[in-house]
């Protein structure tokens, strides 16, 4: 399911030249190379298109059209047809250089004007930074130098960045303010590739498009909400960068932060541009920031030290390639927020994620409170637990809701039934990379998904005080958790004292 209207899918991406900065690098071979075919095969990515690739690594038009075709073939989510293989490859380009040199990009404007002459395509460019947030800056001051950045009526310039936006408030709102020195934030396409799964892109399907949930989506009747994003995964060979980063700046300031909204918004006027965006900003900026004591009653940091997972022995974090023997970055976080405002006063909101937990699951958990009366008598009344709807974001997509329903007897014997829908009754799911709708949207400008700069600045504003307070107090006690476990165990104390508990994943679904 789309969160656009069907029409707005039939019809493809604006022609345009589509320069990709990194060119070389893991992301665009293992997702943008495989999302741009993927949009291709399905007739989304415009006819007439060029793709330029730019990277410091000395390679030639020849060398990296052979060099895409044999990643395609690793990494391509879907069968490659060699015909349709051989037009996009033939209209692939390279250029090399260093992006703190004018010379390169002035390169890259003739290189983009001879494609655009050699397909007749109009003056749109997309530009993707693919590259280390320290040259998001940079590269965008010598765009704008050489004048690559300059929109006319009739050809848009866009640019997509990934995250992180900035290392903490401050640096946010120094990257953008160099960013808008050259460009309009309507050019800025912040991605975040995890608005691009289609079960988090259906909260507002499922919110919005069904009578029965709405009117039942606030204080009055919601008992908590929680959000849990697990990885199974260490840092793998991103031990150089985690170690600066930590889950909470690499989960939850983005991703978590942008579920959470979803889940809390008001329900926009139109599903589209800055209505949708609108209404996500208010919850961010409802979310009350914590003060120093708050920060440690209402928060859990951990780290995981060695344990089993799938039967097999893996390391500590602090023995994990270019990481820190003494390291004190978290590996785990869990947090209660509070949204303050008239739909969500006095609803918790739980959230933790991590690595090297007990399984890879995402989703985002409703816990509705009890009914005023139980009516059934002790035994049968014993068994009613407050109903629960849990929406699966990964690894198997789906919504399940957890009702009570009598058995069949002359007795009231009541049982939990539970109304699971998965995504795989849809039928064959497209093979996707995640970025599809992402790239596609910022072809025909649709901004919906993407974040814009005050929900940056207002996600920064919560998680800021929290990182301020665990920089001045190291933990005493990391590694704290087993890899292969849940967590420390502080974060069910955390949980508990609002009279609640983590809801785990079922491994049966």
């Amino acid at each position: 399911m789309s969160t656009k209207p069907l029409t707005g899918h039939e019809c493809p991406g604006d022609p345009c030249t589509i320069v990709i900065f990194g060119a070389s690098g893991d992301l665009t071979k293992r997702k943008l190379l495989p999302a741009l075919y993927n949009l291709k095969a399905l007739k989304l990515l415009p006819e007439n298109f060029a793709v330029v690739g730019v990277a410091v690594s000395d390679s030639n038009d020849e060398l990296f059209r052979s060099q895409i075709t044999s990643d395609i073939q690793q990494f391509a989510t879907r069968p490659v047809d060699q015909a349709e293989w051989a037009d996009f490859s033939s209209r692939s380009y390279y250029i090399s250089g260093d992006f703190n040199n004018p010379d390169t990009f002035q390169h890259l404007g003739a290189k983009i004007a001879e494609v655009q002459k050699t397909w007749n395509l109009p003056g749109n460019v997309l530009f993707y930074l693919a590259i280390s947030p320290s040259f998001f800056g940079k590269v965008v001051e010598q765009l704008g130098n050489a004048g690559l950045t300059d929109e006319k009526p009739e050809a848009w310039r866009r640019i997509i960045i990934e995250k992180p936006f900035g290392h903490d408030l401050q640096s946010a709102r120094d990257l953008n303010a160099d960013l808008t020195k050259h460009v309009a934030e309507s050019q800025i396409y912040r991605i975040d590739h995890y608005l691009g799964k289609e079960t988090v892109q259906n909260i507002m399907v499922f919110r919005f498009g069904n009578s029965v949930f709405e009117p039942i989506w606030n204080r009055r009747y919601i008992d908590y909400v929680q959000i849990t994003v697990a990885e199974e995964l260490g840092v793998e060979l991103r031990g150089g960068y985690y170690d600066h980063s930590g889950v909470t700046r690499d989960m939850v300031q983005n991703h978590i932060l942008s579920v959470l909204s979803l889940v809390a918004m008001e329900p926009p006027t139109s599903i589209s541009g800055d209505s949708v965006r609108n209404e996500k900003v208010k919850v961010l900026e409802a979310i009350r920031p914590m003060e120093p004591e708050e920060v440690l009653a209402n928060t859990v940091r951990g780290q995981y030290g060695a344990g089993i997972i799938g039967g097999k022995n893996v390391p500590a974090y602090r023995t994990e390639p270019d990481v820190n023997p003494q390291s004190n970055t978290e590996t785990f976080v869990a947090m209660k927020l509070e949204v303050d405002n008239w739909r969500w006063a006095d609803v918790p909101f739980f959230i933790r994620s991590g690595k090297r937990l007990a399984t890879r699951t995402t989703q985002i958990v409703i816990g509705f409170k009890r009914t005023p009366l139980l009516l059934f008598g002790k035994g049968a009344d014993e068994n009613i637990m407050p109903n629960r709807l849990v929406i699966h974001v990964q690894p198997d997509e789906g919504i399940t809701m957890d009702i009570h329903a009598k058995r069949p007897g002359p007795g009231v014997s009541i049982a939990n039934v539970p109304l699971d829908f998965s995504y795989k009754e849809f039928g064959e799911s497209t093979a996707a990379t995640g970025y599809e709708t992402l790239l596609y949207d910022c072809m025909i400008g649709d901004m919906t998904l993407f974040h814009r700069y005050d929900s940056v600045d207002a996600s920064w504003r919560i998680v800021n005080p929290i990182l301020d307070v665990w920089q001045a107090l190291h933990p005493r006690d990391f590694p704290n958790y087993a890899a292969g476990t849940w967590g420390p165990d502080a974060s069910d104390r955390l949980i508990e004292k609002s009279g609640h508990s983590w809801h785990q994943y079922k491994l049966d679904r």
